[in-house]
């Protein structure tokens, strides 16, 4: 799938706000290795590197743009970016944290990965992980509602998932704990107020629309945009202030006992 990394860094408050919320729980100290998994343009993986200087910080992404965009960035000399398909990646022994964030949704079957993942950890390692909780907010029933429709179905099939693309809080939490981790899992639905025309479609063009347009030509995918966007703007009306966007997400950080 291709990414975007101007398009996906375009609501920057909003994206990285959940990142910090994450990171904040893990209280490592002095770690000597980070590892960021899904580290997209890099730019909040260079906030570990730059909170950990003596720390060889990694940030890992199997999209060769959003490498691309991570390396071209000025950042600090103790973090380096590199290419890895996440279905494929296991933990290096001397691993002291590993972050994932907003990546592992993308991911069929990743909670077998993340159980593998947990195991793999040395102790005293953290592992901190966030996935948004909000495929069944109207923004994702209306996209795919309308890829299952009869004019787009036969281009669309199979292309949006839904029912397993993440677990709840309480079944990650499980997992973190079978494998030997004091953890800690919440939720948090922020209340995102966005501005401009055809917000909400601005917003999902950058991640969940992503595999529609990708799955489609040019033509295609702006008359899809055209009938969804009526849609959203349905779904969420423009106020004076903006438009709001109730957006959930799941968190787990855990250190290995």
């Amino acid at each position: 799938m291709t990414w975007d990394p101007k398009k996906y860094v375009q609501f920057g408050d909003f994206r990285n706000r959940p990142f910090f919320d994450l990171t904040a729980r893990v209280l490592a100290e002095q770690p000597k290795q980070v590892i960021d998994l899904g580290c997209g343009p890099g730019n909040l993986t260079a906030t570990l590197a730059e909170r950990w200087p003596a720390a060889e910080v990694l940030g890992l992404d199997s999209s060769a743009e959003m490498v691309a965009a991570a390396e071209q960035q000025a950042h600090p000399a103790n973090l380096s970016f590199a290419l890895a398909d996440v279905a494929e990646w296991t933990p290096p022994e001397r691993v002291d944290v590993v972050t994932t964030n907003a990546v592992l949704q993308w991911v069929p079957g990743h909670q077998e990965l993340l159980k593998g993942w947990l195991a793999a950890l040395k102790p005293g390692a953290w592992f901190a992980m966030q996935v948004p909780g909000n495929f069944g907010a109207d923004s994702h029933r209306l996209m795919r509602e309308l890829a299952e429709s009869a004019a787009w179905s036969e281009r669309l099939a199979g292309v949006l998932r839904h029912r397993d693309a993440v677990s709840e809080p309480a079944e990650y939490l499980q997992i973190f704990i079978d494998a030997g981790m004091r953890a800690d899992a919440w939720e948090t639905t922020y209340q995102q107020v966005l501005q401009g025309d055809s917000a909400v479609l601005n917003w999902v063009r950058g991640t969940g629309l992503r595999p529609v347009l990708n799955a489609l030509s040019a033509e295609e995918a702006e008359r899809f945009e055209a009938e969804y966007s009526v849609q959203l703007d349905q779904a969420y009306p423009p106020r004076e202030y903006g438009t709001v966007f109730p957006f959930r997400r799941i968190f787990v950080v855990g250190q290995k006992g």
